[in-house]
C-alpha cells in the first residue's frame, strides 16, 4: 500500500510536470545526474579492522613475504581499510612512541602499512581510544579507556586539553606521511624494549603511508555519560589540536599538519548521524580560529564522517522498533540523510570536504537488531551480500566519497553469540569470502575505476558508471521480499550485450552474451544487482 501510494504521487508529479513544461513523457526519461563527480566504485568497499586482523608474528618482525600471508588474500578482497588504531600502541608510557614494534602488543606498524601499499590498499588510521596513563587520572569508577582524550576536570572546549593526543598524532604523522623535511629534535621514538635489531623503532620520516588520519572514533557516544561523550564545541576543540596545533599555538610539535601538511583528517565518525553536530563543529571554527583570507571559515577537518546502520529506525539509537531487524538500504531514510550531508558539505567554501561513511553493514545473528534475513531461496549471509552492496551502491548515488563496512572478522568466536548487535557482522571468516566480499572482489575486477555517472530509472533502479567512453548500467531491484522486475534497457543502438551476474560463492562473476533487438535488451531484474555493458 505504500509503495502504491507513493508510486501514484511520483506520476502525479511527473504529469504536472509534463504539463508545465509542455514535454513529451518518454520511456526512461527519469535522470539523475551525479551529485558528486568522480566517485569511484571500488571506494565503496572499504572494511574495518585491526593490526591483529593481519596475522603478524611479533618475533619474525622483518619477514614481509610471510608475516601476512594468512590474512592477506582476505584483506586484499578489499580496496581500503579503516585501521583501528588505540593511542596506547603509540605511547604505552607519557611521550614514549613506538611503532615498530609497538610496546603495547608487539605489532609492527611499518610493515602493516607497507605490505598495504603494495596491495594498492588505502589506509585510513583512526586513533582512538585512551592510554591508561590518561583514563586513570580520571577516578577509579569513571576510568574507561573511551573516556574523553583528556585529563580529567580539563576545560573540555580548551584545545590544550587535548595536547597529548594531539602530539602522538604528530608524531604519526611525521612518520607516514609524506614530509621528509622535519627537524628531528621535534621527533621522538621509545627503544627501550625486549626487542633487538637496527630497524627498531628508530626515527623515521616520510614513509608516504598513510595520507589520512581520524581524530577518534564516535565522539558523541552518549552511552558512555558524561566521562566519554563530547559536546560538538568540545570535539571541536579537540579537533582543533589534532588538526595543527590549534593553527600552531600548542607548539611545533603539536598536530598533524605540522608535521604533513599534505595529510587529510578525517572526523571521527559519529555515532549519531546528526548533521548539527557538525554544524556545531564549523561554528566553533568560525567562532575559534576564525576566517581564511577568502573569507571561508578555518575549519580544522577535510573529512566529514558519520555512521549509519540500515535497521528500522535510521534516527538510530534511540531505540530499536517494529522488526527488531535490519532492513534494505533503499527502505528507509539513509538517502536523505546523505544528501544532507553533502548538500551541507558543498557550503564549507572553496576547499573541497568529502563526505564518508566509516561504519554501516548488517549482522548474520537471528537476535541481532540489524541482522540481514533469509529472502526465499536466498541465506541470510547472500541477502547480507546484496544489501551491502545495495548499500554502496546507494551511497555512490547521493554523493558519498567513500564507504567502510563493519567489519572484516566477526567479533564473536564462531559458534558463540555475545547477544550484541554486532557480534557476526564479518565480511569474511578465517577460511573464506563470505558472498558480500566475494561481491565487492568481483566488482573491484570488474569496474572499480568506474565512476558512478547517473541513474535513469528508479523501479528498477538503473544506474550508469562510465569508464572514458566505456559505460556499464547496472539494475536492482529496491526491495527485500523477493522482487523481480522486466525491464527494458535501452542500449543506443548496440546489437548485443554483455551481461554480467554475481557469483556468491566465488571471486569471479559470471559472463554472459545476449542479443538487443533494435538496441533494445529485455531483461529479468532482481533484489541481487546485475551489470550490463552493450557491445
Amino acid at each position: 500500500m505504500v509503495r502504491t501510494y507513493r508510486t501514484l504521487l511520483q506520476l502525479v508529479f511527473i504529469v504536472t510536470v509534463c504539463m508545465s513544461t509542455s514535454c513529451k513523457q518518454e520511456k526512461n526519461s527519469y535522470f539523475k545526474a551525479a551529485k558528486v563527480k568522480n566517485i569511484r566504485l571500488k571506494d565503496m568497499f572499504g572494511i574495518n579492522a585491526f593490526e591483529w586482523d593481519f596475522l603478524q608474528n611479533p618475533n619474525n618482525l622483518d619477514d614481509i613475504d610471510n608475516i601476512y600471508e594468512p590474512n592477506m588474500w582476505l584483506i586484499k578482497t578489499f580496496s581500503q581499510v579503516r585501521h583501528y588504531l588505540d593511542w596506547e600502541k603509540l605511547e604505552n608510557t607519557p611521550g614514549g612512541y613506538t611503532f615498530n614494534p609497538t610496546h603495547k602488543g608487539g605489532w609492527n606498524l611499518d610493515l602493516i602499512y607497507t605490505r598495504c601499499k603494495q596491495e594498492n590498499i588505502f589506509i585510513v588510521t583512526c586513533i582512538k581510544n585512551d592510554p591508561d596513563w590518561l583514563y586513570n587520572t580520571y577516578p577509579a569508577n569513571q576510568r574507561d579507556n573511551e573516556n574523553v582524550p583528556a585529563p580529567y576536570k580539563s576545560d573540555r572546549e580548551k584545545p590544550a586539553s587535548y595536547i597529548a593526543q594531539a602530539k602522538a598524532a604528530f608524531q604519526f604523522a611525521a612518520r607516514y606521511g609524506q614530509n621528509k623535511n622535519i627537524d628531528s629534535a621535534l621527533l621522538s621514538v621509545n627503544k627501550n624494549q625486549r626487542w633487538d635489531g637496527d630497524q627498531i623503532n628508530q626515527v623515521k620520516t616520510g614513509l608516504d603511508l598513510i595520507k589520512y588520519v581520524e581524530c577518534n572514533n564516535e565522539p558523541d557516544k552518549w552511552w558512555k555519560g558524561k566521562k566519554g561523550q563530547q559536546t560538538a564545541a568540545e570535539y571541536a576543540a579537540n579537533l582543533s589540536a589534532f588538526y595543527d596545533g590549534h593553527k600552531g599555538t600548542l607548539g611545533k610539535n603539536v598536530g598533524v599538519k605540522n608535521a604533513d601538511q599534505n595529510m587529510k583528517v578525517v572526523m571521527g565518525g559519529l555515532a549519531k548521524a546528526d548533521l548539527n553536530y557538525v554544524k556545531g563543529i564549523v561554528q566553533w571554527c568560525k567562532e575559534n580560529r576564525g576566517l581564511n583570507p577568502d573569507g571561508t571559515i578555518n575549519l580544522c577537518f577535510d573529512v566529514i564522517n558519520y555512521h549509519l546502520y540500515s535497521n528500522d529506525n535510521t534516527e538510530w539509537f534511540s531505540k530499536f522498533v517494529n522488526k527488531k531487524r535490519g532492513v534494505a538500504p533503499e527502505l528507509n531514510t539513509m538517502g536523505d540523510i546523505a544528501d544532507n550531508f553533502v548538500q551541507y558539505a558543498s557550503t564549507l567554501g572553496k576547499k573541497k570536504i568529502e563526505v564518508w561513511t566509516t561504519e554501516t553493514g548488517y549482522d548474520l545473528q537471528d537476535q541481532s537488531v540489524q541482522k540481514a534475513i533469509a529472502i526465499g531461496p536466498k541465506s541470510a549471509e547472500i541477502t547480507q551480500g546484496d544489501w551491502n552492496l545495495r548499500t554502496s551502491l546507494l551511497y555512490a548515488r547521493h554523493g558519498v566519497n567513500r564507504v567502510f563496512f563493519y567489519q572484516l572478522f566477526d567479533t564473536d568466536e564462531p559458534g558463540t553469540s555475545s547477544g550484541g548487535p554486532f557480534g557476526s557482522s564479518g565480511l569474511v571468516t578465517k577460511e573464506k569470502r563470505r558472498p558480500a566480499a566475494n561481491y565487492f572482489l568481483q566488482l573491484t575486477k570488474l569496474m572499480g575505476d568506474y565512476t558512478y555517472y547517473a541513474t535513469i530509472n528508479q523501479d528498477p533502479i538503473v544506474d550508469i558508471y562510465r569508464s572514458g567512453k566505456k559505460e556499464i548500467y547496472i539494475l536492482t531491484v529496491p526491495d527485500e521480499i523477493g522482487r523481480e522486475e522486466n525491464y527494458e534497457l535501452d542500449l543506443k543502438g548496440s546489437k548485443s550485450a554483455v551481461v554480467y551476474t554475481l557469483d556468491p560463492n566465488s571471486e569471479s562473476y559470471n559472463i554472459k552474451t545476449v542479443p538487443a533487438a533494435n538496441g533494445i535488451l529485455k531483461i529479468k531484474v532482481t533484489e541481487t544487482p546485475i551489470f550490463v555493458q552493450g557491445l
